[in-house]
């Protein structure tokens, strides 16, 4: 499970920029293109956290879609999965966005 890795990185990073002030609130956006579960970075949180200046924080996350452009007629589409075909049949696609993983904002006290 990397995103055990994932979250203990994105904890060591808001610890850094926290500067020893307690952190009320960590918000994450983690694109549903990025190949890291949501889910499995809330169940990590806390454990993280223990002991550092986030226990106890709030962790919000936000799960921006994924959307595929067409290479081929140039359509930009809703995507769950990097796999998914254009209403015109073609799969040639490339990400137009739904990849993101960002520590974009801690709250502190």
């Amino acid at each position: 499970m990397h995103e055990l890795a994932i979250t203990e990185q994105l904890v060591a990073s808001a610890v850094a920029h926290a500067a020893g002030r307690s952190v009320v609130r960590v918000k994450l956006q983690i694109g549903q293109l990025s190949g890291v579960m949501a889910e499995a970075v809330r169940f990590c949180f806390a454990p993280c956290t223990d002991g550092t200046v986030l226990e106890g924080a709030h962790l919000d996350i936000e799960e921006p879609p994924g959307q595929l452009k067409c290479l081929d007629c140039g359509a930009t589409f809703p995507a769950s999965t990097l796999y998914e075909p254009c209403a015109c049949g073609s799969f040639r696609t490339s990400v137009a966005s739904g990849t993101e993983l960002f520590l974009q904002e801690i709250e502190l006290r």
